[in-house]
């Protein structure tokens, strides 16, 4: 009744703005694109204003930004870290076009781009829980294995928690990893990993940024509780065909770039791993026969029709593959878009996709004179229409609809000489409306507010059982295919408020309702590809979340320090865990094993940082709890989630020894996950067996390591095309034995001893990188 109330209170004060939004159309629009002068790449979260007033906005993920004016003379000024402010002397009469060129600022004025925002945004934006980071930043971190890591970057932003060493899963604020909403050009990645986690799918080569939110996610897409990481490819049409790549000791990169005339421009990018060749030099017949490698490939191709009317198609493949000679196993993603952009008056943006994702896991096995086969996986067919609209400065509309259709395999096995199981295809369709307004109250408060309408339907061809009390199969019923058997319909309000309490200081709050629909089932920390995704249906309700957030941010130094606090609360509903030593695989009634119960998770996050300079980087400390209660867990007793963290500090520095060399440190440390241990044990027939504690009631040790990492640039001031650098890096420099497993081994004269499995120390790297 609340959240009905919530979003009813919210829809009227949208509708109302909009009626009164219709006297001020008397102003016209400035707008544009930001991009740099050399390369061309468009850049995010640039801050265009007034010069003299407080009108001002940040350009999007596009590099796009649009300002209304009254009609006169304004001087327009465009700011971003790492490069020179413009200002440009503008006479407004009719809505025009202004696309701003900035010149990276050089070394010797000590503007390092540690940061893709402007220089107050994190003061003057709405935007709280907001984490954006450029491909330049990213790539001066030290990494697994000399690769650069988008998702074991963000691991390093206050609130976000690695769930195993060395995987590219990630929680957020206590929340699962299938709770995070991973797009890659607005398209959705499922499982975003290499190598069982040790790498993700992302060639930083091919990429522009990211943008993390941590809860308040933007009402154009939903369907997750926890984030939204939305990653974008570059978008930029280069001056002419261009290179860059990089040889690594595990993997290599090539990115091709060029241009068709003016209007369109190419991009093709590749990378694979090459630990298979190795395997020729063995002298054990298995492993030269054997294969392990992955691979992506990104193409892209933008065309700009008109000054109204640009089209962009992105496409990715990536597959992991690993072979042998009882069988061969492989898993990976494609995706898929197709961009319209297409402006219908100065004031009027839209933005018309198409987008195709595609999950697989086959697993192919020969034995014993036996060929067997399994399969699995999920594919989404997607359409989406979004608008942004701008009026005034108390009307700036955001609004569109979006629809999905899901269709889930979660298993088909095939045996030759024998029948085939399937388990049953799973087709659902998810729909959204959305309305939204960034609405400028005064110069100290300004204000975000919205709503989207999330629609579920389950569709047949299906046969779904009916659950006792005990999780007993009591009946069952079919539906034919296509019929729509079950619908769910939910509210999701959310609204932001930033109150400026002087240039360098602000207080924000916001409030955020989301809801999640589909799920992945899987008992393992690391994450695997084998685990299955699943819908909610007439047995399993949609888990949502209720999101309260308070900040406070300032910047000192003429923003040369930027600080933070932030303290979050999240009530969950519905959330999802199984019961003890459930079938996950290859189980008919998987419902039958899924527990649901109430969650919340709180905690606050310190943030220190320092942008320009040659000594730049960050310091993150966060401090947090995220629990569950489940009627039929741990006796109804509230236990922690499995990727609970008590503490956790990760210190980046960069620091710019001369032109030709870049040093950065990282150290991160964390409190042991959750896990349960064995606590007694008894015998049965000279045979013993252990008692477990309760659920999550122990904590294995602390984590932390120490990453070094050294840039090499030969020749900085060479004006040749080809310009390159050599990347040294050392993972765990000091050789900490992280736990990734903790095992008990049991024998008959002494009690159980644990036994520690880790992963890495000292891993050194070297990668050659390159450009022209």
């Amino acid at each position: 009744m609340y959240i009905k109330k919530t979003a009813i209170s919210i829809l009227f004060l949208l509708l109302g703005i909009i009626v009164s939004g219709q006297n001020q159309r008397q102003k016209t629009e400035i707008s544009g694109t930001v991009s740099d002068s050399k390369t061309g790449e468009t850049l995010l979260g640039a801050f265009v204003y007034i010069k003299g007033t407080e009108q001002g906005t940040f350009s999007d993920s596009k590099g796009k930004y649009s300002l209304s004016l009254q009609k006169g003379d304004y001087i327009i000024c465009c700011t971003f870290m790492g490069y020179i402010t413009k200002e440009i002397n503008v006479n407004v009469r009719t809505s025009q076009t202004i696309n701003l060129q900035l010149e990276y600022s050089s070394l010797e004025l000590e503007q390092i781009v540690v940061s893709s925002r402007a220089k107050d945004a994190n003061v003057k934006s709405v935007d709280m829980g907001v984490e954006r980071m450029n491909i330049g930043e990213i790539k001066r971190l030290p990494m697994l294995m000399g690769e650069v890591d988008i998702l074991k970057v963000i691991q390093l932003l206050p609130g976000v928690q690695s769930t195993a060493e060395g995987g590219s899963g990630f929680s957020v604020r206590g929340g699962a990893p299938d709770q995070n909403l991973i797009l890659l050009d607005n398209t959705t990645v499922y499982n975003a990993s290499h190598l069982f986690g040790f790498f993700s799918v992302f060639n930083n080569d091919v990429i522009s940024g990211l943008e993390l939110y941590k809860g308040d996610l933007p009402l154009q897409v939903g369907g997750r509780l926890s984030s939204l990481l939305s990653i974008q490819t570059k978008s930029n049409v280069p001056e002419r065909f261009g290179a860059t790549g990089g040889i690594g000791l595990i993997s290599s990169r090539l990115m091709l770039e060029g241009a068709v005339g003016k209007q369109t421009s190419w991009m093709v990018g590749g990378r694979r791993s090459y630990v298979d060749i190795f395997f020729g030099l063995s002298s054990d017949d298995a492993i030269k026969k054997s294969t392990l490698y992955f691979y992506d490939l990104n193409a892209k191709i933008s065309h700009q029709f008109s000054n109204n009317d640009k089209f962009e198609l992105n496409v990715y493949n990536g597959q992991d593959v690993f072979g042998a000679e009882i069988g061969k196993f492989n898993y990976g993603n494609t995706a898929a878009s197709l961009l319209w952009r297409h402006r219908f008056s100065q004031n009027l943006i839209s933005k018309f996709s198409i987008n195709i994702s595609n999950y697989n896991c086959d697993i192919e096995a020969s034995f014993d004179e036996m060929d067997a086969s399994w399969a699995a996986g999920i594919f989404d067919v997607a359409a989406k229409a979004d608008f942004t609209h701008h009026v005034n400065k108390h009307l700036n509309l955001n609004y569109g609809v979006s629809g999905i259709m899901h269709r889930i395999n979660p298993g088909k096995v095939s045996v030759k000489g024998y029948s085939d199981y399937d388990l049953q295809e799973n087709d659902a369709l998810e729909y959204g409306i959305y309305l939204s307004n960034e609405h400028q109250i005064n110069e100290k408060l300004s204000l975000r507010y919205g709503l989207r309408w999330s629609i579920f339907q389950n569709l047949g061809n299906i046969t779904m059982y009916r659950y006792d009390e005990n999780y007993e199969i009591t009946d069952s019923v079919y539906y034919g295919k296509g019929k729509v058997y079950n619908t769910y319909t939910r509210l999701e309000p959310r609204i932001g408020a930033v109150f400026l309490i002087d240039e360098q200081s602000s207080v924000k709050a916001n409030y955020s309702h989301n809801t999640q629909f589909i799920q992945l089932a899987e008992n393992s920390a690391s994450g695997s590809p084998l685990s299955v995704w699943f819908a909610a249906s007439p047995n399993v309700k949609p888990q949502s979340a209720d999101i309260f957030s308070v900040g406070y941010f300032r910047n000192f130094k003429n923003n040369l320090y930027e600080t933070s606090v932030e303290i979050y609360y999240k009530d969950m509903k519905n959330v999802i865990d199984f019961a003890e030593h459930a079938r996950l695989l290859m189980n008919q009634q998987l419902e039958g094993e899924i527990r649901t119960g109430k969650g919340r998770a709180y905690g606050i996050e310190l943030s220190l940082k320092k942008n320009t300079g040659k000594l730049t980087g960050f310091i993150n400390y966060t401090l947090s709890r995220s629990e569950r209660t489940i009627p039929e867990i741990n006796n109804g007793r509230s236990y922690l989630a499995p990727y609970d963290k008590t503490h956790a500090v990760n210190i980046v520095l960069n620091y710019q020894l001369s032109e030709k060399i870049n040093a950065s440190v990282t150290w991160i440390f964390a409190s042991g996950t959750p896990t349960t241990y064995p606590t007694g044990r008894f015998q049965i027939g000279g045979e013993y067996f252990p008692i477990y504690s309760g659920r999550n009631e122990y904590r294995k040790p602390a984590y932390h390591r120490l990453d070094l990492s050294l840039n090499y640039v030969p020749n900085p001031r060479s004006k040749k095309r080809w310009k390159s650098e050599w990347n040294f890096s050392l993972y765990n420099a000091y050789g900490r034995k992280n736990p990734w497993l903790i095992s008990y081994k049991q024998n008959e004269t002494a009690t159980p001893t644990a036994e520690m499995l880790y992963l890495f120390r000292f891993v050194p790297s070297v990668t050659y990188n390159f450009k022209f």
